[in-house]
């Protein structure tokens, strides 16, 4: 993509003015209308060193309301950023609908850096832009616009303005280029080393959701310009685009995503025998050995810096809570988190999904348990119709996606769905309402869920088939007995990590 590039474009200073102004207008205005819209803008800025990247971005923001956007410098993560997966915190940073979040350097500065310039590790590098396929394209789909632009300097206009910053007695290096050492990684000037690099990662992640525009940068006004129209015209596509009619508007439903997907297999929650019990006796004896077993393992976890999720979806009533007290029972609550998940609110709707679970992933060593999780967007959402066809529907693939940067970064994951039949169910709710202590358990919203059961049924037999991979499996749980519920999670869990730590 560089080799090509015209790096003697350039344009008068008059040319300059006259052109700015009216972009300076039109780039303001456009940010208002994204803002009614309630379009989301993700801009990302890369290039080389020495290219001009500061002042640029400086006048390109000159005109816009700073009201309305978010302004990241790529930095060293620190200490907790280090112990999550690396995407995971760059998913904190995107804007909200309306707003524009402005990158100065990125995830693929971090990657460049993290990946290649300590590590030289090809393989990991190329998983990483693999995942940041899988992030971009899951913002697009959600209707973010994203930009990206790369500053293309030659090699001895590099050089010149390395001369001409250090007359000036500016730094080079910085914190963010050194490694946990404090020494310098010399990518900063190795403009030959890197560009073959640099060239497979734009190739790699030039797609139509997220273009690359090379901006031709030796001539900073050119560079200034080009970048400012190229904003405008994208921004007015998408405002254009937002503001169709109905039936001008073409679904995006996603078929090649559907294709990956199994094929269902008749029902999963049919084939369960919900007779499973066991005594009381055995209940005790098994109780204690596990839970010591997972007190101990949780230990070994953080020596080894291995992470685990657990998810626990169900039926009202199938003992979710129960599950979870008696899993944490014995553990150390320095080392684990229980995240209860209801309704998103105002702000967390206002974001991607997906983007209100990634602060609470735990970090290496540690242990989250989801009380419900990110399958409401294939479940409650699916079936009250809070989310569209084509939203539930792209889902399936954009969690599987998900869980796989967790899994790929190291975490263990258990997915349990706590099964019960309707007769059972129906025991527990009137159980609840005559005990003054459990009282609070049971809503309104329980006994309109259980109204629709067979809408759910469906939904969680496809989301069971569709989401349980080999590194993300559910478990279904025979839950009429909650002795035997309990019994078979801290099991599942205990025999998992043994497994996966090879004890």
């Amino acid at each position: 993509m560089l080799e090509n590039v015209d790096l003697s474009r350039e344009i008068t200073n008059g040319e300059y003015k006259q052109s700015m102004k009216t972009l300076q207008v039109k780039l303001g205005e456009l940010q208002r209308k994204a803002w009614e819209l309630k379009i989301p803008i993700i801009i990302v800025f890369e290039g080389w060193h020495a290219s001009g990247m500061g002042e640029d971005i400086n006048r390109f923001i000159l005109p816009l309301d700073p009201r309305g956007f978010d302004f990241h410098t790529m930095r060293r993560p620190c200490y907790k950023e280090e112990l999550k997966p690396f995407l995971l915190h760059f998913w904190s940073r995107i804007p909200v609908r309306g707003r524009i979040g402005i990158f100065d350097r990125s995830w693929y500065s971090r990657a460049v850096i993290e990946l290649f310039a300590k590590e030289k590790n090809e393989d990991a590098l190329e998983k990483t832009l693999e995942e940041l396929t899988y992030f971009e394209r899951q913002l697009s789909d959600d209707g973010y616009l994203i930009l990206k632009f790369f500053l293309h300097i030659s090699e001895k206009e590099q050089k010149e303005r390395f001369k001409e910053i250090k007359k000036r007695g500016i730094p080079l290096i910085l914190e963010e280029y050194k490694d946990k050492n404090g020494k310098d990684l010399e990518f900063i000037e190795g403009y030959e080393e890197y560009l073959p690099v640099v060239e497979r990662i734009l190739e790699r992640t030039d797609v139509p959701y997220a273009p690359w525009t090379i901006i031709e940068a030796n001539d900073r006004n050119f560079a200034v310009l080009k970048i400012m129209s190229k904003v405008a015209g994208a921004i007015e596509k998408c405002i254009e685009k937002v503001t169709r009619t109905p039936g001008e508007q073409t679904i995006k439903y996603l078929d090649m995503a559907k294709e990956k997907l199994p094929a269902l297999d008749g029902s999963v929650l049919e084939k369960v025998d919900l007779s499973k019990s066991i005594t009381l006796e055995e209940y005790r004896e098994s109780k204690k050995l596990f839970q010591e077993k997972i007190e101990n393992l949780q230990y070994e976890l953080l020596k080894r810096k291995r992470s685990t999720v657990v998810v626990f979806e169900g039926w009202d009533a199938a003992g979710k809570g129960g599950n979870i007290h008696r899993l944490v029972e014995e553990l150390n609550p320095r080392l684990y988190r229980v995240v209860p998940v209801g309704s998103p609110n105002d702000y967390e709707k206002a974001h991607q999904y997906l983007w209100r679970f990634c602060s609470a992933t735990p970090m290496a060593g540690h242990m989250t348990i989801f009380d419900r999780s990110w399958y409401g967007r294939v479940l409650v959402e699916r079936v009250e119709g809070f989310s569209t066809e084509e939203e539930w529907g792209r889902a399936y693939r954009e969690i599987n996606e998900f869980e796989k940067i967790l899994y790929d970064s190291g975490a263990i994951i258990l997915k349990f769905w706590l099964h019960i039949d309707k007769e059972t169910q129906l025991e527990r709710f009137e159980s609840r309402l005559t005990d003054p202590e459990k009282r609070w358990k049971i809503t309104e919203d329980d006994w309109r869920n259980r109204n629709r059961w067979d809408d759910y049924e469906i939904a969680v037999n496809e989301m069971l088939q569709k989401t349980s991979t080999i590194g993300a499996p559910w478990i279904v749980v025979e839950s009429n007995d909650k002795r035997h519920s309990r019994i078979k999670v801290l099991k599942t869990v205990a025999e998992a990590i043994e497994k996966e730590l090879g004890t």
